[in-house]
């Protein structure tokens, strides 16, 4: 360890990267510690505690929304946006084209992203804020009716999602790993020691069984990361052979690596998306004058809340996740296409013929690959509410949620990819 440390250091770049990107990450989480002027934090703080999503919600989009800072809503908006506009390229023939051009595309497409963040960032600054103060009872922010004082606050928010949104892509042009990646996770790990001195006070005041239900829990989410880090890591490769005259005709061999998890997070952000909606509407539905919207908002506070779940819930949350899972393989891998590319380029899976059936088999390969890592994405995700359900510990004692455990093993194992591969640059470098 120590000697990978060393050989980090003594590269340069390497080192001025690793340099800027953690003080990129410094200006972020002092950001973060810059709470938006008339809010009442101790009032937020009892919000959180009692709304387990909530706390998953600003674990997924590397914001500080318990201290209602100025990036409140975090990356979520530019995220919002990013899966939007890829949604898009399937259906607009000028974006599906962009897609295809390389590196200007891509630019192209980030432009948009960029342009489609700032009204995403505006609208739902206005939901969560909203939201937040309505579950307060109107305490969080007491002049929030007065459209000047609401209005300061949305234009706030939104600054601070652009300033963080412009964070993010310095650290992927001049740091090192995906720079918005990088931001959630420094936002998950920056809670792990106050979850850890929160336990350690508890075990003082003489709550042994909290204590021993936090221990458990520990144990657990050590088993779960190695369980995500297998799944990770986890791919079916389909062998390919290449027809060449320089191999004496037994062809070149090759293969096409399919993910178990090729989804990743995104849809534990729909599902979430989703399974909050009716809790929104709810807070409006509960102030209407007519009994059957106030019924119907009190069977949601009943059957759709996240700070007490129901089993309704789970389940709800649960098949969401694996629904999204499909939806969005399903628009983002095209069988046919790489079923073509692969045919123009003189290639076959032994035993599947070229062209149609070679696409049926990849969308059948990936489809029975897209349920282990739906159902893996699901499960990781649901664990750590049903623990919460079944013990003393509330959503604030977690150290960490199953989601961030999944993103967290994500931008650690990319983030040691790139530095082997600017170390291997750099012992190149030295040769040459």
């Amino acid at each position: 360890m120590l000697k990978y440390l060393h050989q980090i250091w003594r590269s340069p770049t390497l080192r001025s990267k690793i340099l800027f990107t953690l003080f990129i990450l410094f200006v972020f989480r002092v950001a973060g510690h810059i709470t938006v002027p008339g809010v009442n934090v101790e009032v937020l703080s009892r919000i959180f505690e009692q709304n387990s999503l909530l706390g998953v919600f600003s674990a997924l989009t590397g914001g500080s929304m318990e201290r209602f800072s100025i990036v409140l809503m975090g990356l979520s908006p530019y995220i919002n946006a990013s899966i939007i506009i890829q949604l898009m390229t399937v259906v607009i023939p000028k974006l599906e084209t962009l897609s295809k051009e390389g590196m200007e595309g891509r630019r192209a497409l980030n432009h948009y992203t960029r342009i489609l963040t700032v009204p995403l960032a505006f609208l739902q600054s206005y939901g969560m804020i909203i939201l937040l103060n309505n579950s307060s009872g109107g305490q969080l922010v007491p002049n929030l009716n007065q459209f000047s004082t609401l209005g300061l606050i949305m234009l706030t928010v939104t600054a601070g999602t652009i300033f963080m949104m412009w964070l993010g892509e310095l650290i992927t042009e001049k740091g090192i790993g995906n720079g918005i990646s990088m931001i959630i996770f420094t936002g998950i790990v920056a809670g792990i020691p106050t979850h850890f001195g929160r336990m350690l006070g508890t075990f003082e005041a003489g709550d042994n069984t909290k204590m021993f239900h936090f221990i458990l829990f520990v144990a657990m989410a050590i088993l779960m990361l190695i369980f995500v880090v297998l799944v990770t890591e986890g791919q079916r490769n389909i062998p390919i052979t290449y027809a060449t005259r320089a191999t004496g005709g037994k062809g070149q061999k090759s293969s096409l690596p399919i993910r178990v998890n090729q989804a990743g997070m995104i849809p534990i952000i729909f599902a979430i998306s989703m399974v909050t909606f009716p809790a929104v509407l709810a807070q409006f539905f509960s102030a209407s004058s007519s009994e059957t919207l106030k019924g119907i908002a009190s069977w949601i506070g009943k059957y759709l809340n996240s700070g007490n779940p129901s089993y309704l819930y789970l389940v709800l949350y649960f098949l969401l996740i694996i629904l999204f899972s499909y939806f969005y393989v399903g628009v983002t891998f095209n069988p046919t296409t790489i079923a073509d590319s692969i045919q123009k380029r003189g290639g076959f899976i032994p035993g599947i013929r070229p062209g149609t059936q070679t696409a049926e088999f990849l969308a059948k390969t990936s489809n029975h690959l897209n349920l282990f890592g739906g159902f893996f994405i699901a499960l990781v995700a649901i664990v750590p509410i049903l623990f919460t359900k079944y013990t003393t510990l509330s959503s604030a004692d977690l150290i960490v949620s199953g989601s961030g455990l999944i993103i967290m093993v994500g931008v650690v194992l990319e983030l040691i990819r790139q530095i082997d591969a600017q170390l291997i640059m750099h012992d190149y470098e030295k040769l040459y």
